[in-house]
């Protein structure tokens, strides 16, 4: 009885540990943010950018990184593929700033007549959803800075309502949902639940955005760079239970700190024998459409990401489309 009270008593002290870690270190990272929008932001984007360079190569991060990178590009010699880190570093580096000064970088304006930071692609496809009385589904991948995709459909009119991981520090996670609400429409933390929130939009008629080139441990087994990853199945059960569109969409960093938001005409969905939309089919084609985006840029792709790791088959459950 003594040892489990004994056990018991360490488990709550490493827990108020843990929190209060993580209450530190989000005040931490919440006055650094402030301090920064305090100062211009180029140079601040631009610091950022050579830091993340310099630390990132030294970091656990960067195995992972080389690690994928020698999975997707065999070809390629250790130099070529190192230096496509270095460049993704620099990127990761750039977009922490840039959340800081997303209403200063995002200029983009339908009607302007002089070219600022952002141009857009697909101009006359906005337009045209925005006057469709139905839902569509948006999807995306951590390339460029893809933050700027749910405010450049704000700009059209379109209310779009966005899948996204939360990160592990709660208090963290709290003040990047609340200022994410400000900018970029509504959001659903990836957790429990958040099939039947999106949903709910579709439901209503209303939008909805997904990344859709992150792990899932118990998402299906497809391909990506013809190597076996789990997939999200969620988008193709979505677009098949509410006969919704797709659309794909991505950012691409251009030089001197401007970008290029491209929004494609609607994804053709693979159909089963019987007509219905085949989910485990669409979620290969996903990653097809994002391994071709991520070859045109290899630098701006998450490497560090654990994408290609998969729990033994006992250990997953059977995915059903």
């Amino acid at each position: 009885m003594m040892k489990f009270r004994i056990k018991l008593l360490f488990l709550r002290i490493k827990r108020k540990a843990v929190d209060w870690w993580n209450w530190l270190w989000a005040h931490l990272v919440a006055w650094l943010i402030a301090f920064f929008k305090l100062l211009p932001a180029s140079p601040s984007i631009n610091f950022f950018s050579h830091l993340a360079r310099a630390i990132g190569p030294l970091t656990t991060r960067q195995r992972v990184a080389m690690e994928n990178l020698s999975r997707a590009f065999p070809e390629m010699t250790e130099k070529e593929r190192y230096a496509i880190a270095l460049e993704m570093w620099q990127n990761m580096g750039r977009l922490f700033a840039e959340y800081i000064f997303l209403d200063k970088i995002f200029d983009f304006q339908p009607q302007a007549t002089t070219p600022g930071l952002v141009e857009v692609d697909g101009i006359e496809i906005f337009l045209r959803l925005r006057e469709e009385k139905r839902p569509h589904i948006f999807f995306t991948a951590h390339t460029g800075n893809f933050e700027l995709l749910p405010i450049c459909a704000a700009t059209f009119g379109l209310n779009v309502t966005a899948l996204f991981r939360p990160p592990n520090n709660p208090y963290i996670a709290k003040r990047v949902l609340k200022a994410r609400r400000t900018a970029m429409g509504h959001l659903v933390p990836s957790k429990a639940g958040a099939a039947w929130a999106l949903g709910g939009k579709l439901a209503e008629g209303n939008d909805v955005g997904m990344l859709v080139d992150q792990k899932f441990r118990k998402g299906i087994l497809t391909k990506f760079f013809n190597q076996p990853v789990l997939t999200n199945p969620l988008l193709g059960k979505l677009a098949r239970q509410y006969e919704c569109d797709v659309y794909p969409a991505r950012s691409i960093r251009l030089p001197n700190g401007r970008f290029r938001l491209e929004l494609y005409e609607k994804m053709e969905l693979p159909k089963n024998g019987d007509g219905t939309l085949d989910v485990e089919a669409t979620a290969q084609k996903l990653n097809d459409i994002v391994e071709c985006w991520v070859r045109e840029y290899p630098g701006q792709w998450m490497w560090f990401h654990n994408r290609w790791e998969i729990a033994p088959p006992k250990k997953r459950k059977t995915q059903n489309g």
